[in-house]
């Protein structure tokens, strides 16, 4: 090569290696907001919590927001909550919670009250398939203590159906953890079954994610290739009865007597999930910390709790397969 064709080589590379970069930079798929366990009839402060989640999401310009449950009951004074929630400018996603029926309502009318038109559905967007779970249905055995936590037989069915129509990449949203054993979906097993077989039928891992509220905390696990990514509560963690955890006004607690249970978060939790074309997903959380008392400060035990106490939403990195 001749001295000045190798000069003009040379100074042309680096726009060339910008160029490049340009080129295989990878392209911004999707962007969501989600958040968790708000409990608007437990709290004092859930219309401040939520509206600083709302503003964010606008302000990051994210495709959509999904709330996992737990967020209020289906009652007119509760309608203020929704017109915070209906500020986002984008589409608005609901899952719903076992606390979100109390009071005596029904699924039908909690899906009412938030113009949701199933209990359980799917939609597309940012070239992924999203599923919603209800995993707040009775189970015909009759032995679940407490709350339901299960997805009964035809739910089960439309499930697999769903995941075998759609040629996207899945992502699955349920209240309850379905890796949970300690409370959360009955026959978890079950339902991570229909997801394997979703891939192996496919030939790939399809269902990618499954993100759950409900256990207000912060853990994560991947089981058989699928990452599931519980988002702690946007509000507190529940130490229970026994856990005086402070002295508040007597007004307050006669207002809002659940109080004295709970390890209150000072900033709301809540977390940004971006997918790219290369599979690399980023989740992107909060950081806070307890408003009253610690859980050390409570005697709270890890044995009690299993996974730690924490007034965080963890950034989370994975690199998903393209499939």
């Amino acid at each position: 090569m001749k001295r000045r064709s190798f000069l003009q080589a040379a100074s042309l590379s680096p726009l060339s290696l910008q160029g490049l970069s340009a080129a295989v930079k990878p392209k911004e798929l999707i962007r969501f907001g989600i958040c968790a366990d708000l409990h608007h009839d437990l709290i004092p402060d859930a219309k401040t919590r939520l509206a600083s989640f709302v503003a964010a999401m606008n302000q990051q310009k994210a495709d959509f927001i999904i709330q996992l449950g737990d967020f209020c009951m289906p009652k007119n004074e509760n309608r203020p909550l929704l017109d915070v929630w209906d500020k986002f400018s984008g589409p608005k996603y609901h899952v719903i919670g076992n606390h979100d029926t109390d009071g005596g309502f029904n699924h039908q009318q909690v899906i009412d009250f938030w113009n949701v038109k199933s209990p359980y559905y799917s939609f597309d967007a940012g070239n992924h398939h999203f599923v919603v779970l209800n995993g707040n249905e009775k189970n015909p055995t009759g032995n679940t203590p407490g709350y339901p936590r299960y997805i009964g037989a035809s739910q089960r069915q439309w499930l697999a159906k769903d995941l075998a129509d759609t040629k996207l990449p899945v992502i699955v949203f349920c209240h309850q953890g379905i890796d949970n054993d300690s409370g959360g979906i009955e026959e978890g097993v079950a339902i991570r079954y229909i997801f394997e077989q979703a891939n192996r039928n496919a030939g790939y891992p399809k269902v990618k994610m499954v993100f759950s509220g409900h256990h207000h905390q912060d853990y994560y696990n991947e089981i058989n290739g699928i990452h599931y990514v519980q988002i702690n509560s946007m509000s507190y963690y529940w130490a229970g009865e026994k856990k005086n955890t402070s002295a508040y006004d007597a007004e307050l607690v006669k207002k809002y007597p659940h109080l004295r249970s709970m390890l209150r978060y000072k900033e709301p939790l809540w977390a940004t999930v971006t997918i790219f074309s290369d599979g690399k997903t980023e989740i992107k959380g909060m950081h806070s910390e307890f408003l009253d008392m610690t859980p050390k400060e409570v005697s709270l035990t890890e044995a009690e709790s299993i996974y730690p106490v924490v007034a965080v939403v963890s950034d989370r990195y994975f690199k998903l397969h393209k499939g």
